[in-house]
């Protein structure tokens, strides 16, 4: 079979990525007060879920389940769904309504502009509910540069919760954005969720600024050294970086 070389003048543009965004810890510190509040309530929902009735169970009893659920399926949530019969909807509306929620935010200031200049579009993509979420965005004031918001009420597959880091999602969000993998950037402050994204052959950035060892929500336990894994493309202590390093994360996005 015969191959040609590509003429040097040849004008070879890159296609623009979609940008897929978390947003707890990775857009803004959820670990400074936000998280400690969720993990508070989700702990109450718990030991009355485990308990008898009349008494809630032990705190040794819903840490335990806590953890085992959410390194089981990723979730907690999901844990308590299949062996619990918890709706998803209440769970989240307990577990995430707080009365002085803008007042717990904490983020850098020049996020719009950092997204405007981040060429293709862009998606948040959040294990959080869409009340929750969409409060936050608009307290950044960044959720016009968003063309679409998947929250987890959305994370369905076949009928079934698929919440990040499922395969299944990521496979979905990309038919819906009519995309393939290696256009897809996801930008994440959770290593599972990054790992199974480079899989998939998506491109991947890590946002480490916000995390915090010992952090009480499972799906912000950083490794206690920062250091780079192989399925990482690049880290970046914050997403006002990403355009420097957008070169390597736009490698083997050309037309051709």
């Amino acid at each position: 079979m015969a191959t040609f070389a590509v003429p040097r003048d040849v004008n070879i543009k890159p296609l623009a990525p979609v940008w897929l965004f978390d947003l707890d810890n990775t857009l803004h510190n959820a670990s400074h007060a936000i998280f400690p509040a969720i993990t508070a309530n989700m702990n109450t929902y718990i030991a009355r879920v485990l308990g008898d009735g009349m008494t809630p169970a032990h705190t040794d009893a819903v840490n335990a389940a806590r953890t085992l659920y959410w390194k089981r399926y990723g979730a907690t949530l999901l844990g308590l769904v299949k062996h619990h019969g918890v709706k998803a909807d209440h769970f989240l509306a307990e577990t995430h309504g707080m009365e002085d929620l803008l007042s717990m935010i904490r983020h850098e200031k020049g996020l719009g502009q950092l997204l405007k200049r981040l060429p293709g579009r862009k998606v948040l993509l959040t294990n959080a509910p869409h009340r929750y979420s969409t409060m936050v965005l608009r307290h950044l004031g960044i959720q016009r540069h968003f063309s679409h918001h998947i929250a987890i009420e959305s994370m369905r597959v076949h009928g079934q919760l698929r919440p990040k880091p499922s395969k299944l999602l990521l496979r979905k969000v990309m038919r819906r954005q009519q995309v393939a993998p290696r256009r897809c950037i996801l930008v994440e402050d959770t290593l599972a969720n990054l790992r199974t994204a480079h899989a998939l052959g998506m491109r991947t950035a890590w946002v480490t600024q916000y995390l915090k060892v010992g952090d009480p929500i499972g799906t912000a336990h950083p490794p206690k050294r920062l250091n780079r894994p192989g399925w990482v493309d690049v880290k970046v202590k914050s997403v006002k970086h990403l355009p420097a390093r957008l070169s390597r994360l736009r490698r083997n996005t050309v037309i051709e």
